[in-house]
């Protein structure tokens, strides 16, 4: 009885051994042998961009930078911006906003002449003009009510506009999705702002802080973007996505 048992565990194992050589035959077979039913250019384009083609070599830092800038905003940033809108009437709100875009606009107006883009540059220079007077110093804006286009222009752009290439992605403390070239962008910007110093900031260290400072609220007031509640499992990589797709799309205008 046990060497019948022995026998039918060999035999068992026998076929099983010749079943594993036939099916190492069968995967041995040349792939060429077994034409393809669809060619994978028919599912991934050359011309696309997916999100795997983004540039991103630090992931791990940058993925750690987004889930601090969650934090921020969530427990600092977004409950101060929250009161800013609860006790602010609206009316307010879009003074404040409405005198920051005009500031801003000289950033514009600058990029503007180094792309050599003259329709850009004249209604940029039109709107400066017609809401720092008849806007009462940007609160208000006549300009868009007249039909003067309104422009965004950075330094990012511009670097982008003469051929320089994303670079690696990155996520910025606080400011977010950006890349080399748009924080390179971001840093000439700033300083150059800083030079111009259109308001004495440097003899008044404490009406700058509350210019950064409201500026900052405003900014945040304006964008609607909430971590982690786009309803994707894949947000870093959708975030990176968009961005990187809005910032291409912004340089080609």
């Amino acid at each position: 009885m046990k060497q019948d048992r022995t026998q039918l565990a060999w035999s068992a194992v026998l076929l099983l051994l010749l079943g594993m050589l036939a099916l190492s035959g069968c995967a041995a077979t040349s792939p060429s042998q077994i034409p393809a039913m669809r060619p994978v250019s028919e599912y991934v384009k050359p011309e696309a961009t997916y999100p795997i083609d983004i540039y991103d070599p630090i992931e791990g830092f940058n993925r750690g930078m987004y889930r601090f800038n969650f934090y921020f905003d969530k427990y600092l940033f977004l409950p101060v911006t929250n009161t800013y809108e609860t006790v602010t009437p609206d009316f307010v709100e879009k003074r404040v906003s409405n005198f920051f875009a005009n500031i801003r606009q000289l950033t514009t107006l600058a990029n503007c002449l180094l792309q050599l883009k003259p329709e850009q540059t004249m209604d940029t220079v039109g709107r400066i003009m017609i809401n720092t007077t008849f806007g009462i110093g940007g609160l208000w804006d006549p300009a868009t009510a007249l039909g003067v286009r309104q422009h965004k222009e950075d330094f990012g752009q511009t670097l982008g506009h003469y051929g320089v290439g994303n670079g690696p992605y990155l996520v910025l403390p606080l400011f977010g999705p950006s890349n080399l070239r748009d924080t390179t962008g971001l840093v000439t910007d700033t300083a150059a702002f800083n030079m111009l110093d259109p308001f004495n900031f440097e003899d008044n260290e404490d009406l700058g802080m509350v210019y950064v400072g409201l500026s900052a609220v405003d900014a945040r007031h304006r964008v609607k973007f909430r971590y982690f509640e786009t309803g994707s499992p894949f947000e870093y990589e959708l975030v990176r996505l968009l961005y990187s797709k809005y910032r291409e799309l912004e340089i080609e205008k």
